[in-house]
């Protein structure tokens, strides 16, 4: 729990404090009587145990990728409304050279950060080059441009204080590129603050993971892991300014814990509502719920340092131990659609194939063919939310129908994605947002694959599932060159009927993010991307 004497030192008044206390309670084991939210302050229950840091430069979870969206600028951003179009953040205009590999940037006048540091060409290009020299999970999103430690001081230029060039090693299309600096990675971070806490030549990583140097709508002002962060208003956006004062997210498992808080009116959003408790809320008549298909797919991999898991026989019989449609009808009900594709639809290419269904036998028969007529052991690495867990253990039950035994290793959001970061599972359960609005940002990870040395420095989906797959890497690399976009829409349906019948990734729904919303909240949409839910255009009446 946040301290009193804390929050009264980091501006929190008594008044507000006394309203907000029960809002900024951490859920326990132990009973707390709450109070309505305060009309200055909105709530949101919400699993967060996947935030691992608060520094744009490695930040890379579905939950952090929201924070970063409301605390951080970038040079373009895309309209929630159509993601098609982009348009400038920080940036006044942009234009691309004849040859297709330089973009200039001219910055908007007089922008400053929330520390109140000017915001300048310096910051823009220190914050690229500080992300690409790092190196951190989400740098492969630059670095695809030919970025590199070595180069990139070279590539990315500050001209003058209101310009910053962008060099790219080949010709992409301009949405491609443009879209990718929509990403959390290239979030512009404010140089002066961060080298001032700079240790050893760390470019202020040790402070960034807990700490806040961007000129966003909002300000990180708390952050306990696994139990809250809050927001707060930042006076020196350049933009309109947020219609509360704050936001506070409190971290919240459990569906039927969150359903009751916003039945209550304990908290104003709840996020993580399943089918069942969906199904509730909606009689409530001081409820709504809104929804948005998100391009977030759910599905669960096969490690193929597992020699078990490498045989392509397994691969395609665990393709078939899957129930979808009970798990369409049950655990998604109104969250989600089963998909089987790596593309989620309403990105370019996108196809909605499904040529998978429950079918023992068929799965027995590849089992067999593999010499596994006995079955195998195997465990699965799973975070403990919903639909997630319930998917799961799902799967064990169908699984042991053909003789898997699936044991199941709980854990919470870091704990699994470390794992898997380290290629330490045998079977992972979990989720995969788009980055930005472009079907590289799903073909990079699913069907590209250029080193899988344990030492590789583009770690993607495939990597971490040790896939090695040169052939279909060359066929990604090709698609994110072409700018015919009939023909790149060909290569990715191609790239798509790939995967489904030989990749170890066992694809089973495309999200759609629901959430129960009270009616007095205002101006609450769910965007297309994780970073894309605006909270600081949310009014309460």
């Amino acid at each position: 729990m946040i301290a009193v004497k804390n929050l009264f030192a980091r501006g929190f008044t008594r008044r507000g404090l006394l309203s907000a206390t029960a809002a900024v309670l951490i859920a326990s084991t132990s009973p707390v009587v709450l109070a309505a939210t305060p009309k200055d302050t909105l709530v949101l229950a919400w699993a967060i145990d996947d935030i691992i840091t608060l520094d744009p430069a490695e930040s890379f979870e579905i939950s952090a990728g929201e924070i970063m969206g409301n605390t951080y600028d970038r040079l373009v951003r895309f309209d929630v409304a159509d993601p098609s179009k982009l348009y400038g953040d920080v940036a006044e205009s942009w234009t691309v050279s004849e040859d297709g590999k330089t973009y200039t940037f001219k910055l908007k006048p007089g922008l400053r950060f929330a520390s109140g540091n000017p915001l300048t060409a310096d910051d823009v290009a220190f914050s690229l080059r500080r992300a690409v020299k790092l190196d951190l999970s989400p740098a492969f999103i630059l670095t695809q441009f030919g970025l590199t430690k070595d180069n990139v001081a070279e590539k990315v230029k500050k001209i003058d204080d209101l310009t910053v060039v962008i060099e790219t090693d080949k010709a992409y299309a301009p949405t491609f590129v443009l879209n990718c600096l929509t990403a959390n990675v290239a979030a512009i971070v404010d140089k002066k603050l961060v080298l001032e806490h700079e240790k050893d030549g760390d470019l202020g990583y040790a402070w960034l993971k807990t700490n806040y140097a961007g000129s966003g709508p909002m300000k990180i002002r708390d952050w306990r892991a696994n139990e809250i962060l809050a927001l707060e208003r930042n006076d020196n956006y350049y933009g309109e300014k947020a219609k509360l004062p704050r936001v506070i997210y409190r971290h919240v498992k459990e569906s039927a814990t969150q359903r009751l808080l916003l039945e209550k009116g304990d908290v104003d959003i709840a996020r993580n509502l399943s089918p069942e408790d969906l199904a509730a809320v909606e009689k409530n008549a001081d409820i709504a719920i809104t929804n948005r298909p998100k391009g977030t797919i759910y599905y669960f991999s096969l490690n193929q340092k597992n020699p078990t898991l490498a045989k392509p026989e397994v691969r395609e019989a665990m393709k078939w131990l899957v129930d979808y449609d009970a798990i369409g009808a049950t655990l998604i009900k109104g969250i989600g659609t089963i998909h089987q594709t790596f593309l989620p639809m309403g990105l370019l290419g996108a196809i909605d194939e499904k040529p998978y269904k429950l079918d023992i036998a068929k799965a027995k028969e590849l089992l067999e063919k593999a010499g596994l007529k006995d079955g195998f052991s195997v465990t699965m690495d799973v975070r403990q939310t919903q639909p997630v867990a319930g998917i799961a253990e799902a799967v064990q039950r169908t699984f042991a129908q053909a003789g898997i035994k699936l044991e199941i290793i709980p854990g919470d959001g870091k704990q699994t994605l470390t794992k898997y970061r380290a290629r330490n599972h045998d079977i992972y359960i979990g989720q995969w947002g788009a980055d930005y609005w472009d079907p590289h940002t799903n073909a990079d990870t699913f069907a590209r694959n250029p080193d899988n040395s344990d030492n590789a420095a583009s770690k993607p989906l495939a990597w971490r599932n040790a896939w090695d797959i040169p052939e279909l890497t060359k066929k990604a690399d090709a698609a994110v060159l072409e700018r015919d976009p009939a023909k790149r829409v060909a290569m990715y349906t191609e790239l798509q009927r790939d995967l489904l019948k030989t990749s170890p990734f066992v694809i089973i729904y495309q999200m759609v993010e629901t959430a129960g919303v009270r009616k007095n909240v205002e101006g609450f949409v769910l965007g297309s991307t994780s970073d894309s839910t605006y909270v600081f255009r949310v009014s309460k009446n």
